[in-house]
């Protein structure tokens, strides 16, 4: 492999899931492929900051799962950089290289732009008492939990000021397309191609059987507000950020103005992670 100039080098920063002994050990080899054909301008650890007004990569290389890839890209706010997932975690829907991979395609990886994904993502906000209390991104979903003590709570769903409908059932999904095939479809939501232009809201176990799945357009806004809660009754973000909630708290979704930027495996086809890892249709 030729080496290439060093002004002409993509600038590329690494994090690690700190967790997986086996990332950690991959780390100086993957800096010596990369250091022929890229700058590595800094190397990091998943949840601790990694930011700086000097470091502007072109490629984020995430050694982990889908999970470490969620924390990164909401750690990005509103400047998001394109995502190498490099899965070292379990199923890697996300994560869709493995080293060997990211090895044998690197030219593509760090240049090509035409297999970059841009994805939608969700803003959410959460209010009580007319006051925001928290306000944050979801690349996979906003999910609102009944919690313990597990009794059913009550929540008045509203879609661009419409009042849709009020839902007694253990919480409620509201979900992006890259999110229909997280927690979405373990409840039965439906499965979207990433590209959608879609929001999903999936009631958790509706104590009606009319209460079925339902896809807006992208661009919707969707208000929930708490009826009927419990102790533990939780918005969470990603499965990873939680907000306790209470009776008259309010959660506003709505289509993001930043978009993740995921990089595609050029050598797996478009559906290879749904058909090949989730065995759909099969």
């Amino acid at each position: 492999m030729r080496e290439k100039p060093a002004s002409t080098r993509p600038k590329v920063i690494i994090l690690r899931n700190p967790t997986k002994p086996a990332a950690e050990a991959k780390l100086a080899s993957l800096i010596d492929c990369l250091s022929q054909r890229a700058e590595v301008i800094a190397t990091g650890v998943v949840g601790e900051p990694w930011r700086s007004a000097s470091a502007r990569p072109d490629r984020v290389i995430v050694l982990g799962g889908d999970g470490s890839i969620l924390a990164v890209v909401r750690e990005m706010g509103d400047e998001q950089i394109p995502v190498v997932g490099v899965n070292f975690g379990k199923l890697g829907y996300l994560a869709e290289f493995s080293i060997e991979d990211l090895a044998r395609n690197l030219d593509a990886v760090l240049s090509d732009d035409s297999i970059v994904s841009r994805r939608m993502m969700i803003d959410a906000v959460v209010t009580s008492n007319g006051g925001e209390i928290k306000r944050d991104r979801a690349v996979n979903d906003c999910v609102v939990h009944a919690g313990p003590p597990y009794r059913m709570i009550e929540l008045s769903i509203s879609v661009d000021d419409v009042h849709l409908t009020n839902a007694s059932c253990d919480g409620l999904v509201i979900s992006t397309p890259s999110g229909s095939t997280a927690h979405n479809m373990s409840i039965g939501g439906p499965i979207l191609q990433s590209s959608v232009n879609a929001v999903v809201l999936s009631p958790i176990s509706p104590h009606s059987l009319t209460h079925r799945p339902l896809v807006v357009a992208g661009e919707s806004v969707i208000e929930v507000l708490v009826r009927q809660a419990n102790e533990g009754t939780t918005m969470v973000i990603d499965g990873q950020v939680s907000v306790p909630l209470s009776v008259g708290d309010r959660v506003v979704v709505g289509r993001s103005a930043q978009e993740f930027k995921l990089v595609h495996n050029p050598t797996q086809t478009r559906w290879y992670t749904l058909t090949e890892k989730l065995k759909w249709g099969q």
